[in-house]
């Protein structure tokens, strides 16, 4: 057994790591050694074995150490995860999204609050989160981003208990913060599917030749050509668009929020972003702003009596009249008008048609093509650039037929 001086770890026989430390207590000694975390793992290297005796002293040590006895440190008081929610929702989550609390409320009243509601927020351990996010994902069969969901509850709910003074600085840090210790995600499974989908070019040709003349081209184009989301596409006005440059500013998105059609702001602050037309794109918005004034003037009284006013993202009233996705005889399209085609294009073509997909084809593309990585984040209104990069490692067809070709020059 070959001790480290200084560190109190030592290696052993099996190459796993282990730890010691000496406790003496009214003149009694005792040796403590370790080589297992909570979680009953081993410790593979001495990093990890340093880190957990460091955890290990520091708890000690807080046991040992007089509590003070001033009033704003006194014994932490004792709240229930639901107690610990309910303050949240009250208090912590003003700005949210309408879709983030609604996501949010989801997931606690199906599930959480039943199986850890009347918990006390102190008494959670980790092993006890890790085997519920394990049992989620491996045997009820959640999809992992499903899961991850329910992994940033956690992560808030702790994080507003500790804000609180509802859990100790050892005990969050010991939940949320260090990494050797801290609830994290099960490990994926081999076959878990989260790649990026995109059209192959001859989906994309059959796809053109179906979207021509619908009602649904516009929105078509805009994702096929912009990237662009299905709320946003939806919620994308007229001033909102330069032909002329060839841009467009994203900076509200349609939502239904308790039945009725709204523009809300975007999620994410990198979301809002100008985007850059093709020439294609530029030459269909054109002919569309055309056709619009003449059906100003030409179905002048059909189109006030099929316009419906909505709520704009400040609250004031807006017209269908002055969305992009409007129909000429003034009647509004919405994020739902996509269903009856992606029904359509699954029967008649055989394509399992998402509006999201034309968005990854977009990205991967472009990714393709060398766009610069931030170019492309600007594009695309990626929160963080890690999502972009995605785009340059998917796997698409005409990738793969790059590198075939490369291989023959072998």
């Amino acid at each position: 057994m070959a001790k480290n001086k200084g560190t109190g770890v030592y290696q052993l026989p099996n190459g796993y790591w282990a730890f010691r430390y000496v406790l003496t207590s009214n003149k009694q000694r005792k040796e403590v050694r370790k080589s297992k975390d909570e979680l009953g793992n081993s410790f593979k290297t001495k990093n990890q074995a340093i880190a957990a005796r460091k955890i290990a002293l520091e708890r000690e040590h807080a046991r040992r150490v007089p509590i003070e006895t001033s009033v704003s440190k006194s014994i932490l008081p004792r709240k229930t995860v639901a107690e610990v929610y309910g303050e949240y929702c009250e208090l912590g989550r003003s700005g949210k999204a309408y879709t983030t609390i609604l996501k949010q409320d989801s997931l606690w009243k199906n599930h959480l609050c039943e199986r850890f509601g009347a918990r006390l927020i102190d008494e959670i351990s980790v092993a006890e989160i890790q085997d519920y996010l394990a049992q989620l994902y491996y045997t009820e069969g959640r999809a992992y981003r499903y899961v991850e969901a329910f992994l940033k509850m956690f992560y808030l709910i702790f994080g507003q208990a500790y804000s609180r003074d509802y859990l100790s600085v050892y005990t969050y840090n010991k939940l949320c913060v260090n990494k050797d210790t801290k609830i994290h995600m099960p490990k994926m499974k081999v076959n878990e599917d989260t790649d990026i989908v995109s059209f192959t070019k001859d989906e994309l040709a059959r796809l053109d030749v179906y979207f021509q003349g619908t009602n649904a081209e516009t929105a078509y184009l805009l994702g096929r050509f912009c990237g662009l989301r299905i709320n946003e596409c939806y919620g994308l006005k007229w001033e909102n668009v330069d032909i002329e440059n060839g841009t467009i500013t994203i900076d509200r998105q349609m939502q239904y929020q308790e039945g009725l059609i709204k523009l809300v702001p975007l999620k994410t602050r990198n979301a809002r972003r100008t985007l850059y037309m093709s020439p294609k794109l530029q030459a269909h918005l054109r002919v569309l702003y055309a056709q619009r004034t003449q059906a100003q003037q030409e179905l002048s009284a059909l189109r006030e009596q099929n316009q419906i006013f909505i709520s704009d993202m400040d609250g004031t009233p807006l017209s269908s009249l002055e969305l992009v996705n409007s129909l000429p005889n003034g009647k509004i399209q919405t994020v739902n008008s996509m269903k009856y085609h992606s029904k359509t294009i699954k029967k008649e073509l055989g394509i399992a048609f998402k509006y999201h997909y034309l968005r990854h084809t977009y990205g991967t593309a472009l990714a393709e093509m060398n766009t610069p990585a931030h170019i492309l984040r600007n594009q695309m209104g990626h929160a963080g650039i890690s999502v972009t990069h995605q785009y340059y490692i998917a796997v698409s067809k005409s990738g793969i037929d790059t590198l075939k070709s490369n291989l023959t020059k072998l």
